[in-house]
């Protein structure tokens, strides 16, 4: 086992793998730069190693700086937590080149699994189901209306470097194709560097669920069931849940969704924890969207409904640990809701500043993840979610219930939150029902908030 564990990253996350790693005995480094020089996660970690001013690109983003705070604190492995450099294959290859186990995928997989148009194709070849489309990237505009027109519109053109939902336009009819394979591609090079585009069926009335799964170096793989993502605002999550309160989703489904995704993972003898993403339409077919090779925001509710450590798995497999082999199944109903520091009335522009008053909600079943505290000053230089409000309960119903009660005695003063937005969303009646798309937060009004 690992002796030392540099944390790459900043917040919550950090905060919540020096949690599992004192109790695992592992001693802890966290990095900073200087905006969160007062941060609870430099606060509670053994040693703190301050390395940039705030911007990201010459702190969290500065490999060299973080490979340099290991090396010189004699750390053993690097926790990468999630965004940052936690999906960068050049960071986890020099984490291999300096001897320091990087606790996430090898830099071989992150690279398969990150560009989309191979991860399609080789979960292809593993029998995942996949949604029909180009084999490979397109050629051009006659290609791409070719099989447009044989797969039959709605289709949607995706830049093979995208994410975020950038460089991505739905096509409904021919008429419309070319200005969207230019605007898509205009919009991919200057974001990506990367205008290579391919075509899918578009997925109508689609739901976004993932299947949660964690390999181990022997190249076997088990699932911990599924989350619901499907409340997005510019492709960008805002609650989540654990089973999918959608009608289609059977265990049946729930069953044969985990075997694809533990397929598609043995198949590329997947390391470490990942998810498998899917689009679930209203027929209960499921089609293969993408692989995070990373912890996700979401992971603790899998760890409410399932009593299992992730971030422990994590280290345990990094460390040659193998899995027990065992697929896990939800045993009570959890629900997320991202507070962020934004305000939702004004399209959830970010609200930074300091925190004057805060009082966190409590209680059975009740889960606050946060590195806030009340004197507290959010920086605005990093994402603006500050905490995760985190349910479990014997029933949708019943967790429905007590998130909003929580969420009612959450109190954030001095910044505006996401809060208010997550009350009327729990009072929302289709939300409620669970017969919900992707495409929910289109019609959602913040503007009464």
């Amino acid at each position: 086992m690992f002796k030392k564990i540099l944390i790459a990253n900043r917040g919550e996350i950090a905060l919540r793998v020096i949690r599992t790693c004192k109790e695992m005995g592992i001693k802890t480094v966290a990095v900073y730069s200087t905006a969160d020089a007062e941060s609870l996660h430099v606060r509670f970690a053994d040693e703190a190693v301050c390395i940039g001013p705030p911007p990201s690109n010459q702190s969290y983003l500065d490999i060299k700086k973080i490979v340099s705070a290991a090396e010189i604190t004699n750390a053993d492995a690097i926790h990468p937590g999630y965004g940052f450099l936690s999906e960068n294959a050049e960071f986890s290859r020099v984490c291999e080149e300096y001897n320091i186990k990087f606790i996430g995928a090898s830099s071989e997989m992150i690279n398969r699994m990150g560009d989309k148009a191979t991860a399609k194709e080789t979960m292809k070849k593993a029998g995942v189901p996949t949604i029909p489309g180009s084999e490979g990237l397109l050629e051009s505009v006659a290609q791409g209306k070719e099989i447009a027109k044989q797969i039959k519109y709605p289709v949607i053109i995706k830049a093979t470097a995208g994410g975020g939902g950038r460089g991505m336009r739905i096509i409904k009819d021919e008429s419309g194709f070319q200005k969207a394979w230019d605007d898509a591609r205009t919009e991919s090079k200057a974001a990506f560097g990367n205008d290579g585009m391919y075509l899918e069926k578009f997925v109508e009335e689609p739901r976004h669920v993932e299947i949660q799964i964690i390999g181990d170096s022997n190249g076997k793989a088990c699932h911990l069931s599924e989350r619901d993502c499907s409340v997005q605002r510019r492709h960008q999550k805002l609650t989540e849940e654990t089973p999918c309160p959608a009608s289609v989703m059977t265990q049946e489904l729930r069953e044969k969704m985990g075997a694809a995704a533990i397929a598609g993972a043995e198949a590329i003898k997947y390391e470490g924890a990942g998810t498998v993403e899917f689009l679930l339409d209203k027929h209960g077919e499921f089609f293969f969207m993408e692989m995070n090779t990373r912890i996700q925001v979401e992971h603790p509710i899998t760890e409410e409904v399932t009593d299992f450590d992730l971030i422990k798995e994590q280290i345990k497999v990094a460390a040659g640990i193998p899995i027990s082999g065992k697929n896990y199944f939800p045993q009570l109903h959890a629900i997320e809701c991202r507070i962020n520091a934004e305000d939702p009335t004004k399209d959830f522009r970010p609200s930074p500043g300091k925190i004057t008053n805060l009082h966190l909600p409590g209680g059975h079943g009740v889960r606050v993840d946060s590195h806030v505290y009340a004197g507290y000053t959010i920086p605005p230089n990093y994402d603006s979610m500050i905490a995760k409000l985190i349910i479990s309960a014997q029933s949708r119903e019943e967790a429905l219930v007590r998130m909003k009660r929580a969420l009612e005695e959450f109190v954030i003063e001095g910044v505006k939150t996401t809060i208010p937005f997550h009350i009327k969303l729990m009072e929302d009646e289709i939300f409620k029902s669970g017969q919900f798309t992707t495409a929910f937060m289109e019609s959602f009004d913040t503007s009464d908030l």
